[in-house]
């Protein structure tokens, strides 16, 4: 799953991250209304939802029942976005624009929970079970064992991730937490994520999917992709991105190294003519590798689209040409890319793993029912696709190739004016984080509207319903545990070819057809985002 990113020098400025931004609602909603609103909703949401100051997806009204890409247990909180890093960074983004001291001090029970839950590396794993590790272990070996496409849950490991942006969202909101009131409590926290960001590092620049390394795997036949260098889902540019905030508002010079390579990698692990792409993950010998197995080896037109964008970004940090060097032939490489079009299928325009060497186009594919008599796997036929892993991309060709020519076309000057590394004075973060709108893996999210409307705004303050959430219809369900599967053999079955899960063994997410209704916390953020951008842009009422 890739996003385009904003300008990473964008990320340090307030004004630019709310630039176009601009909802006027005074005429329909009073400033007391949407304070009302917010605070109601926020003390149902750390009263009655959280789980000592943490938070999962998504729960039934009588917390019967919750999940966050799984089923989870009450005790159990998430990491992952967004989870319990999403509610403390609007909470922070709520303190800013009212001043009401309540909401600072619901973001320091968040961060009690983020520190409990980091592990001693200074990394967080996606998720957390305040019952204890016995627990966890027990959770993975029955709900996350049989996660047919879940395969980052099908084992227990002690080890942090940086898939998906857990990691990461829990140490930058440490960082603003701490930038906040420089509260000494929340520095050694603080401390070991930013140790752990750079001991993790190899000396080539790129970062594993998880650490420290570990040589647990449990599937037969894939490598240990764990250990890789890894582009996929966020991996190198978030790391980056915090590293570069570190440096500005701390003042952290020990950074710049760690940024240095990490921006470097881009350059030396693009991959030569006649495939000038990327690849997901790199393995020890710098070659490009498979991960999970639906991810084959292959070179990555998403992936090279996003580091694309990366090394623009790079460019205008740094005014270093190296950055920008080979841009025109992986532009050129990606042109030839697109699928024909008896394979194009909403709107999913480019192929999205290209075979290495041969340069064909490689499609994923499934075939029986269950994480014990299933299998995936690749070949040329575009017919039968998985539909919770893109063989097909929609990759804006025009645009990129614009965004690459308005970079041209910068002075020095303006380079220098924009660099970072020009200058050691501190650059405060910006005062609102929950603004950022982006592909994340709550299926309940997806589709919905950005509540950028006076319709919108007006359903937000009316909807609130008189416990104090927004009910939501969760769309996104799981079969429970109910055991191991019957080991019948891998068949050709390819009734779950198509589908987000396999048999009623299958413990992963799916749509359900008869959803019920209860209460999301990606949409209090979103809801609680929209009310808090109505204060901003009504800041004289």
């Amino acid at each position: 799953m890739k996003k385009l990113k904003a300008l990473l020098i964008k990320i340090i400025c307030c004004s630019a991250l709310l630039s176009g931004c601009n909802f006027s609602f005074a005429e329909s909603a009073s400033k007391a209304s949407v304070l009302s609103t917010m605070k109601k909703s926020t003390h149902f949401m750390m009263d009655k939802v959280s789980y000592q100051g943490g938070f999962v997806w998504s729960y039934l009204p009588d917390f019967s029942r919750q999940w966050g890409e799984l089923e989870a247990r009450r005790s159990m909180i998430w990491l992952q976005p967004p989870g319990t890093a999403t509610v403390g960074h609007v909470l922070l983004d709520a303190y800013h624009a009212t001043k009401d001291e309540y909401y600072y001090r619901a973001a320091e029970q968040v961060a009690s929970a983020i520190m409990r839950a980091q592990l001693p590396s200074g990394g967080w794993n996606y998720v957390a079970d305040f019952s204890g590790e016995d627990s966890l272990r027990e959770w993975y070996s029955t709900v996350g064992k049989n996660a047919w496409r879940l395969e980052e849950f099908q084992y227990y490991s002690n080890n942090a991730t940086f898939d998906d942006g857990g990691t990461m969202e829990a140490a930058t909101f440490l960082l603003r937490l701490y930038l906040e009131k420089h509260n000494k409590k929340y520095r050694p926290a603080l401390t070991k994520a930013i140790d752990f960001v750079l001991q993790s590092q190899y000396p080539i620049g790129g970062w594993p999917q998880r650490y420290p390394l570990s040589k647990s795997q449990p599937h037969k036949g894939v490598a240990n992709y764990a250990s890789f260098i890894t582009f996929n889902d966020d991996v190198a540019d978030k790391n980056l991105e915090f590293l570069l905030m570190c440096y500005q508002s701390l003042g952290e010079t020990r950074v710049l190294g760690a940024i240095e390579r990490g921006m470097n990698a881009y350059v030396l692990l693009q991959l030569k003519q006649p495939q000038p792409g990327w690849a997901l993950q790199y393995n020890a010998d710098l070659l490009p590798d498979g991960a999970r197995s639906f991810e084959p080896k292959s070179v990555s037109t998403s992936t090279t689209l996003d580091n694309i964008y990366q090394l623009l970004k790079f460019y205008k940090l740094t005014g270093d040409k190296k950055f920008i060097a080979r841009i025109p032939e992986a532009l050129d490489w990606l042109e030839t890319k697109k699928l024909p079009p008896e394979a194009i299928k909403n709107n999913r325009t480019y192929a999205g793993n290209v075979e290495l060497g041969t340069g064909r186009f490689l499609f994923t594919h499934r075939r029986g029912s269950n994480v014990v008599n299933g299998e995936y796997y690749a070949d040329y036929n575009p017919e039968k696709t998985l539909a919770h892993y893109g063989s097909a991309r929609h990759i804006e060709i025009d645009a990129l190739g614009a965004a690459y020519a308005d970079v041209l076309g910068l002075s020095s000057d303006e380079l220098a004016k924009q660099s970072p590394f020009k200058s050691l004075k501190r650059i405060p973060l910006p005062a609102y984080f929950s603004f950022k709108q982006g592909n994340n893996s709550d299926l309940n999210l997806r589709g919905r509207n950005s509540m950028d409307s006076e319709r919108h705004l007006q359903e937000i303050l009316t909807t609130l319903n008189s416990q104090g959430y927004w009910s939501t219809t969760l769309v996104m369900t799981s079969n429970p545990y109910r055991g191991e599967p019957p080991a019948t053999g891998l068949s050709k079955d390819t009734r779950y070819a198509e589908t987000m899960v396999g048999d009623e063994w299958d413990t992963s997410p799916y749509i359900s057809e008869a959803p019920v209704e209860g209460i999301s916390t990606g949409v209090y953020v979103k809801n609680m985002g929209a009310l808090i951008r109505y204060l901003i842009d009504n800041k004289n009422l």
